[in-house]
């Protein structure tokens, strides 16, 4: 009989943490990343330097790119990483957000628990308040605007660019991406689709931010293939094939057998005829222009630039897919099958030396559905950080053209939203009461934040913000100045977000608090056994 004898489920000296520990644990650790990126948030927020182990470093104050780049340890701590991560997918911006606001609520949580209020009982009233936050923005805090309205859109792209380094050119930047994106946006049924992934960027360092400009067609980081090709081609047709322009190794091992000496003449004949007739069979198509995503043979490339075409070779497939978009081409396979219909078409095609390097212009195309932005900067560090800010600015673009639903920044909604779920709070009744009034408190964190790294004084701030938004004559749009510390009519300073990054950020921030509250026990996991060495035993 086992009576009296306790059966040890976990082997003795697990490593395990238990209860309110656990959760105590959880929420350190996901505060202390949460207070790691507080400091960059806003347009004054300062800038991080990550330097990895091999001394290169990163200067930038963009949120998910510190997270990604440092190093964490701890499990609770990596899924607030996992926050910053889906946010900068899915909007582009607000990574900074979605992460304070996920420590903030960590941190509310800790004292309700102390007050032996039940986690289940917080995450439901979390998942309620982020319902009705979600119902807010849609019905009374955001704003409609159309994909034509170009002026809302380059306010929402020099939001988006604030805080990051990019000084003066800003209102540049916020116009290129706002261009770029409308060329690439296509209405498929009743949607309007913006993929951004069909603007190819390039950086080169030199010149100034402000050289950076946009290419109505497509950049190739290639030079052509042969030095004797013209260096531009006006009114150009362009072959686009995904195969190799050279002869082909056989696949298994073979011999050729060559008994005199014309044979081998007549052997290098053939393979002359072949290459003769590859670049013949381009010219018969009217192509004067080839990119190729394999190689070309040399002798391929001499027939080429005998015939006046210009060649590129080894391009990257999904700058093949792209140039297709661009140029109205479509992609193909061998020479055999390549027709005059397959061929695309753009003003010019030339070589342009562009810093240290030489790179392939397609420009003048008449209807592109993909375009360039070629970034320029003084240092490599620059051009980088303007590339974080200038995606940041595309996805934010693409998701108001995509949404068509806009909200005052600058902390002005996420005041709106504490203001009235305060207020919504008292419907709830139960317990469930304390877990949405922890979450409107919650969300003052952000425009707590920004006063801070602006200087100012935060309670004062908080003060003049709740008034604006309460009582008689309130103003959803009233958010903080950060030129002077004033609550103003953020609609007025142009400072506009999409409501996607806002709903986003609200989300994320609630799932990841929500599972990090409903976790109680941390358990060591056992460890996979070390596969042996190949060759047997060891000695």
């Amino acid at each position: 009989m086992l009576q009296g004898t306790p059966i040890l489920v976990l082997k003795e000296g697990t490593e395990r943490t238990r209860d309110k520990s656990a959760t105590s644990n959880n929420i350190a650790a996901a505060r202390a990343i949460a207070d790691a990126v507080r400091t960059t948030l806003g347009p004054r927020g300062m800038d991080k330097m990550l330097v990895d182990s091999m001394g290169d470093i990163t200067i930038t104050n963009d949120g998910v790119t510190i997270l990604k780049e440092v190093d964490v340890e701890h499990p609770a701590a990596k899924m607030l990483v996992e926050v910053a991560k889906t946010q900068d997918q899915q909007c582009g911006d607000g990574t900074t957000t979605a992460v304070v606001l996920a420590g903030e609520l960590l941190k509310r949580s800790e004292s309700l628990i102390e007050q032996n209020v039940h986690p289940t009982v917080i995450t439901r009233g979390f998942q309620l308040a982020v319902q009705e936050a979600r119902r807010l923005l849609e019905t009374e805090i955001g704003i409609p605007v159309k994909a034509g309205d170009d002026a809302v859109l380059v306010d929402c792209a020099t939001t988006a660019m604030g805080s990051k380094g990019v000084g003066g050119s800003r209102e540049e930047l916020a116009k290129i991406a706002v261009k770029a994106v409308q060329k690439v946006a296509e209405v498929r049924g009743d949607r309007t689709v913006a993929d951004v992934d069909q603007i190819k960027v390039e950086k080169r360092h030199g010149g100034q931010i402000s050289d950076t400009e946009l290419i109505e067609g497509i950049i190739l980081d290639k030079e052509r293939g042969h030095p004797r090709m013209p260096g531009e081609v006006h009114n150009a047709k362009i072959a686009l094939l995904n195969s190799a322009l050279e002869v082909k190794k056989t696949e298994i091992e073979s011999k050729i057998n060559i008994k005199n000496p014309a044979q081998i003449q007549s052997f290098l004949d053939e393979e002359d005829k072949t290459f003769r007739q590859m670049a013949a069979a381009v010219k018969a198509t009217g192509a004067n222009v080839v990119v190729c995503q394999k190689g070309i043979d040399d002798v391929v490339l001499h027939y080429l630039a005998k015939d006046g075409i210009y060649a590129v070779k080894q391009v990257k497939e999904s700058d093949l897919q792209k140039l297709a978009r661009a140029t109205g081409g479509k992609i193909v396979t061998g020479v055999k099958e390549l027709t005059s219909a397959d061929l695309g078409t753009a003003a010019k095609v030339d070589e342009r030396r562009v810093g240290e390097d030489k790179m392939t212009y397609v420009t003048g195309c008449s209807n592109p559905r993909s375009v360039s932005i070629l970034i320029r900067g003084g240092t490599e560090h620059v051009t980088q950080e303007v590339e974080r800010s200038l995606q940041d600015a595309l996805k934010v673009v693409g998701s108001v053209i995509e949404d068509g639903v806009v909200c005052p920044g600058g902390g002005a909604t996420e005041i709106d939203l504490a203001v009235k779920l305060r207020k919504w709070a008292g419907t709830v009744g139960g317990r469930e009461q304390l877990a949405v009034e922890a979450f409107a408190q919650s969300l003052e964190a952000i425009p707590w934040a920004l006063a801070e790294n602006g200087g100012y004084d935060s309670i004062n701030v908080l003060i003049d913000l709740r008034s604006a938004h309460d009582g008689p004559g309130a103003n959803k749009n009233i958010g903080l100045n950060l030129a002077d510390g004033k609550a103003t009519d953020m609609w007025k300073l142009r400072v506009i977000e999409p409501a996607r990054v806002k709903r986003q950020a609200l989300s994320s921030a609630a799932e990841v608090a929500t599972m990090l509250l409903r976790i109680d026990d941390i358990i060591a996991s056992k460890k996979s056994a070390p596969t042996p060495p190949p060759g047997g035993h060891d000695h």
